[in-house]
């Protein structure tokens, strides 16, 4: 596949993310998609990606995932993000606080036929928990 188509796919993928029309998930994320970071309790290919973002828009409602930037080839796109939202919802068990966070991840995809095979990221979540409140620095 092309760079383009690639782009393509992670950009639909963000748009499932960011309005939760996770039905898009199945355009994009292979059925055998393999998450080398998955979140607990993720199952495979969309379904997971449904499940965990689906928690993350009850958590935060106004969910935003902002790329800043990205490198690609012909078979994988690495790039970096910004997630921001409002904890209006329950996270872990953590009670909704009300507060604002702004945090920053990487990832690391590869496709295949236009849908997302292979994933390993990384993101902010100490930082998260202390902006949220739940850890002191």
């Amino acid at each position: 596949m092309s760079k383009e188509a690639n782009l393509a796919a992670l950009t639909k993928f963000a748009e499932a993310v960011n309005t939760g029309n996770f039905d898009l998930f199945k355009d994009v994320v292979a059925a055998d998609n393999v998450d080398h970071d998955p979140a607990p309790d993720q199952v495979p290919g969309p379904e997971g990606y449904r499940m965990f973002f689906s928690q993350m828009r009850q958590a935060f409602p106004d969910l935003n995932v902002a790329l800043e930037a990205a490198v690609s080839d012909e078979d994988a796109i690495a790039f970096a993000y910004t997630l921001s939202g409002t904890h209006n919802g329950p996270l872990m068990g953590i009670p909704p606080t009300g507060k604002k966070i702004k945090i920053r991840g990487m990832q690391f995809t590869k496709f295949k036929d236009g849908k997302m095979v292979e994933r390993w990221g990384s993101s902010d979540e100490l930082g998260m928990l202390k902006q949220l409140g739940i850890l002191k620095n």
